[in-house]
Formats: structure tokens, sequence, C-alpha cells
């Protein structure tokens, strides 16, 4: 009994897995029929977008023969030669792997995809990208979205009809981007352009200077502030001193005429206003000096890029109070 058991537990090791992986695999082919149905059914409607991703992804789940021929007809149909073309010699290439019995089961499907492969390939366009000379290590490029190996660049590879998109980025830079047509038939290079690492650097580097420049500004303004409010504080002072207490011939210091008590009123809020101005003042200078300490050093190149002129200070007075504020030009 022993010995029978041993003999059994390595065939059971190998057998469970198949057999917990037969419920997988049929559901995956019986998802691809119904994808497949669905797909052809779309595609004999005329809605070839959504009848090939249906057949796509059933070939995906199921690699048939037949769903590859079908996905490149649909995809013929739909305009999306290059793909088309491809699958036709995917097919052919398959079908010549195939034994004798099963060729014969293809029919006539092997005539229509060399035929069809034939007559697409001259329509299809072909692009070539070349990087410039000195371009930065690692500058990503991608056309449609997708990223370009950099073992494609300069070579001529089929792409679809229509309007492509191809841009490029060096690492840390920004990306330059170009839209162009391709006909059918047409054979095109594109000589791309990276823009300058340092582009994304100065651009970093001008957003930082305007904060410098906005919290410098910030800064005068609130000391001048400080200081006009404190001046006319200091105004309403000598008012007060001559319209309560002693000056109107009261022994009650706080006593006030109307003209002391508006003065008095006034200079509680001009005073306040005055505290609260160089306080900003100050905290405005502070953080532009540590801006202007901490900020990275720029090449030549970038550092005189733009010129900004930045002008702060009070913008308006008047009897009702001041206007604190900074403008500029960019």
């Amino acid at each position: 009994m022993t010995r029978c058991l041993r003999r059994i537990a390595p065939l059971a090791l190998v057998l469970c897995p198949l057999a917990a992986a037969a419920p997988a695999a049929a559901q995956e082919s019986a998802a691809a029929e119904a994808l497949f149905d669905r797909g052809l059914a779309d595609m004999e409607a005329g809605r070839y977008e959504a009848g090939c991703k249906a057949i796509a992804e059933s070939h995906r789940l199921d690699p048939k023969l037949g769903a590859l021929f079908t996905l490149a007809t649909c995809e013929s149909r739909w305009g999306r030669i290059a793909a088309a073309s491809a699958h036709f010699g995917e097919y052919l290439a398959q079908y010549e792997q195939l034994p004798p019995e099963q060729k014969s089961r293809q029919g006539e499907r092997p005539k229509v995809a060399r035929q069809e492969r034939d007559r697409l390939a001259p329509l299809v366009p072909e692009l070539s990208l070349a990087l410039p000379q000195g371009a930065p290590a690692g500058t990503v490029v991608k056309r449609d979205g997708d990223v370009v190996d950099s073992a494609a660049l300069g070579a001529s590879v089929p792409v679809e009809p229509g309007e492509h998109v191809v841009s490029t980025q060096p690492p840390g830079g920004s990306v330059w981007e170009t839209r162009f047509q391709l006909a059918q038939g047409e054979k095109k290079r594109v000589e791309l352009q990276v823009n300058d690492a340092s582009t994304a650097t100065a651009g970093g580097a001008s957003g930082r200077r305007t904060a410098m420049y906005v919290a410098g500004g910030v800064g005068v303004a609130g000391l001048v502030l400080g200081g006009i409010t404190g001046a006319l504080t200091l105004g309403r002072k000598s008012t007060v001193e001559k319209h309560c207490g002693s000056g109107i011939g009261s022994s009650d210091e706080t006593a006030c005429d109307e003209t002391g008590l508006d003065a008095a009123e006034s200079a509680s809020a001009t005073g306040l206003v005055s505290t609260i101005g160089f306080g900003v003042g100050l905290v405005g200078l502070g953080a532009a000096a540590m801006l202007y300490l901490t900020e990275p050093k720029q090449s030549e190149a970038t550092a005189g890029a733009t010129s900004r002129r930045i002008r702060a200070g009070v913008l308006a007075a008047g009897p009702e109070g001041v206007v604190l504020g900074a403008s500029g030009a960019w």
C-alpha cells in the first residue's frame, strides 16, 4: 500500500496543476469565442473600430489562425493599412508552419492574404525619426504617445496614414512637439529638435526670482506704509493734546471735544496699521533675502533672458487710508 502511494504521489503532483488549469483555459476559450462573434458582427455592420478591438482581444486570449486572418481583414476595411499588412504577413508566416492536413482547412484564406498583403504594402507610409547630433543622453522620443526605442531611431518604419504627433524631452528639460500628416505611400524623414535642458531650469529659476521680487516689493511697501501711517499717528497725537484734557481746560485727561475724539480714534487706527505695516515689511524683506541667498546660480544665457521690473510701495493714499501694493512689467 505504501509503495503504491509513493508511486502515485509524483503523478498526482503533475496532474493536479493541469486539472486546475483546465477550467481557466476553458473560460478564456469561451471568452475569446464570444469576443470574436461580437467583433465579427460589428465588422460586418461597419463598426470597424469596435469590431477590430474585440477580434484583437479574442486573438490575444486564444491565438487562432482564423482570428488573425479576420483581424487583418477588419483592419484593412477600417483603413489601418499598416496593421493589416503586418497581420496578413503574420498569418502567412504561421500558415507555412502548418502540417499539410491543417493547411487544407484554411481554404482560400492564404490566397486572399497574399493578395491583400501585396496590395497594401506599397500604400503603407514609412516614417523615419532622427535626433540631432549632440542630443542629451536619455532623451525620450514619443510617437503618438508611445515611446520610440532608441534602436528604432533613424530606421524607416511602417505607420498608419493620417496625422502623427512626435515629441522629444531631454532629462530635466521641456517637451518639444511637432504634428504632421502622412499620405498613403509617403516616405518621410523628420529631423527632431530637443529643447535645451536649461529651459526648464530657467523656468523654475524665473518663478523663484519673481517670488523674490514680489516678496521684496511687499516688504518695501509694508515699511513705506508703516512710515506714512506712523507719521499720521504722530500728527494726530498733537491734535489730541490740543483738544483733550488740559488743552480744553479739563482736569480729566481722557475728556476730549469732538475734534479730539476724532483725532484719538484716527490715531488709534493709524497706529495699528503702522505696526502691521512694519511687521509685514520686515517679513517680506526677510523672505526676499532668503530667496536671494538660496537661489541657485544661473548661466549667463538664462540669467538675462527676460527683463522684469517691479515697483512696490504705496499705490494710493488719502484721508480715508493707504493702499499698499506692487506693480511691474514682464
